[in-house]
């Protein structure tokens, strides 16, 4: 599995925090910036990383951070074929996966603390999608 990882410059240090982890555990990681605390705008980074998750064909998954996780989350959404979801606990990524099949994890830096982002982390990269029929159906009504 890849993750393409991408931050503004309110994310960027959660951001290395949780590439770090992910290579710790082996995850192949595809950095689209920022590199630096620098002034960044958000859009710029989460339109560069979604296209790139929505060409993978289902090979990449993404994980977006911003102050929020709410500039990233409306950005990535713009991009056909992906479906990204703004967490804040672990509950809300691994259901963003099981039932709505999100390939793009959002959170916010002024929100969540490292060990918790670890954790949504955590239950979006290990939780599946269900495949249930149900829940199918309504993923292909957003593609529609």
């Amino acid at each position: 599995m890849r993750i393409v990882i991408g931050s503004d410059h309110a994310g960027f240090a959660l951001k290395e925090q949780i590439k770090q982890y992910l290579i710790g555990l082996g995850v192949d990681i595809h950095d689209v910036g920022v590199f630096s605390e620098a002034s960044a705008d958000y859009p710029d980074i989460a339109r560069e990383a979604a296209t790139l998750i929505a060409a993978s064909n289902g090979s990449a998954q993404g994980i977006l951070i911003c102050g929020t996780g709410v500039g990233v989350s409306i950005t990535a959404n713009r991009v056909p074929h992906i479906r990204a979801a703004l967490a804040s606990d672990p509950v809300t990524a691994r259901l963003s996966r099981d039932h709505n099949n999100a390939n793009v994890l959002c959170m916010g830096s002024r929100i969540v603390g490292i060990e918790l982002a670890k954790g949504i982390v955590d239950a979006f990269l290990q939780t599946p999608f269900s495949g249930d029929s149900r829940h199918q159906r309504r993923i292909d009504k957003i593609e529609e």
